[in-house]
């Protein structure tokens, strides 16, 4: 029997807490953009209701309602019933995944993508090739000729959401990161996957922030992914396997809280308690891991600053990721620990409960959607007047730098523990 499938007595129920009411409607980006009922969240569960009562089936037409489902969750911030369509639509996939139709295309693009996302190994591999391909000019070249327009939409969108190489020499962090002057709290750090091979310079930032705010930083050297990908996609199984994994690599007894910089990730890894409720191996020690799972901006909040803050002259538009915000409620900490630093100006995105299209590999999958609602942020964001985009999750600032790229203009982008690392270090250091 498989995990899905074990749940399934209480899945009538959550959907039966949908009273169909419409609060969600104006949050949801697919209804947003093309106003259809059954590309709205009570339009998902009305099917999913008539799946789970055998009144419908799993045909193409289901299918493809299910898959252009963000999974951003900004209907569990819209709600007033409570209704969880995050457990709803997590339960689902994984049928979608089992019984719906799938071209060879289609089953050999998303191999492709989980056979390289989740796996940092194999994405170092690629470093030295992307790096002699943007070094050459060829990225450059290729992206100005138009070409793209000649790809299929979805490797166009994986090239023009491609990163910088990360410079050579960059490592992971070292096992363990002293706390500065008395320590305040033992804390671990999951390093990512994508992040720690492209951003490796947030792992570093977020791993010095915590350490000038007295935490010392352990940071397991064999942890792998945390399933984030796998768990939203429909591929639980592999999401669980990744969990008991990372739950292995962590000494959770001894440590006060496991850190995250990355929403996606710490949304499921918030969830692993539900995730590995029926393994009588491992429910305990999800339940255990998952309450000490915080994103960095809940940590720093918590704590009364000890490191100054140096004044940092930038007009900041702050884009809640939407795995912090909905998924994680995590809404107000980023924007206090902003508004701290002396000279930061933060202004508010409007529509800032929309998604900007990223939701993990939605916008390879969905790109047309993706780049519709990515285009749109980029609007929201440009009526600001920000010279600095902020956020807290690797995807959504790979998403609104091309969305920024399209439309011509240059303005950075930067990760939240990046401006606080560069409040706090000396100017000549940084």
């Amino acid at each position: 029997m498989s995990a899905t499938q074990e749940r399934t007595p209480t899945l009538r129920d959550l959907a039966d807490d949908c009273v169909h009411c419409g609060f969600c409607l104006p949050s949801c980006p697919t209804y947003v953009l093309w106003g259809r009922e059954a590309d709205s969240p009570r339009g998902r569960i009305y099917l999913m209701k008539a799946g789970l009562e055998g009144r419908a089936t799993v045909t193409d037409a289901f299918q493809r309602h299910i898959d252009t489902c963000l999974g951003c969750m900004a209907c569990l911030t819209a709600c007033p019933s409570g209704v969880r369509y995050d457990r709803l639509i997590e339960a689902t996939r994984p049928e979608i995944e089992k019984r719906g139709r799938r071209s060879l295309s289609e089953r050999a693009f998303r191999e492709l993508l989980f056979s390289l996302f989740p796996r940092p190994n194999r994405l170092r591999r690629l470093v030295p090739l992307l790096r002699l391909y943007q070094r050459l000019g060829l990225q450059r070249a290729i992206r100005a000729s138009g070409m793209l327009k000649m790809l299929p939409k979805r490797l166009a969108a994986l090239e023009r959401l491609t990163p910088d190489a990360p410079p050579n020499g960059s490592r992971d962090l070292p096992a363990v990161v002293a706390a500065q002057g008395s320590r305040r709290k033992r804390v671990g750090l999951l390093l990512g996957c994508v992040q720690r091979v492209f951003f490796p310079e947030v792992n570093a930032a977020t791993a010095r922030v915590l350490a000038a705010e007295g935490c010392e930083v352990h940071v397991p050297q064999d942890q792998e992914c945390c399933g984030a990908l796998m768990l939203h996609s429909g591929r639980d199984r592999d999401a669980a396997d990744s969990a008991r994994r990372l739950i292995d690599a962590f000494d959770v007894v001894g440590l006060d809280a496991i850190v995250i910089n990355a929403a996606g990730c710490g949304s499921a890894m918030k969830e692993y308690g539900d995730l590995l409720r029926n393994d009588p191996a491992y429910a305990d020690k999800a339940r255990a891991f998952a309450a000490k799972c915080v994103d960095v901006s809940e940590l720093l909040a918590e704590l009364e600053p000890r490191a100054m803050r140096h004044p940092l002259p930038m007009t900041v538009a702050y884009h809640d990721a939407c795995h912090l915000q909905h998924a994680q409620r995590v809404k107000q900490q980023p924007r206090q620990l902003l508004r701290a630093i002396p000279g930061v100006d933060v202004r508010e995105v409007p529509e800032s409960e929309i998604c900007c299209g990223s939701a993990g590999i939605y916008n390879l999958l969905e790109p047309e959607a993706a780049g519709a609602l990515r285009d749109r942020k980029v609007g929201h964001i440009l009526q600001t007047g920000a010279d600095v985009v902020v956020s807290a999750n690797p995807g959504c600032l790979l998403q609104i730098a091309s969305g920024l790229e399209h439309q011509g203009r240059s303005i950075r982008t930067m990760h939240i523990v990046e401006v606080i690392d560069a409040s706090i270090r000396p100017a000549s250091s940084r």
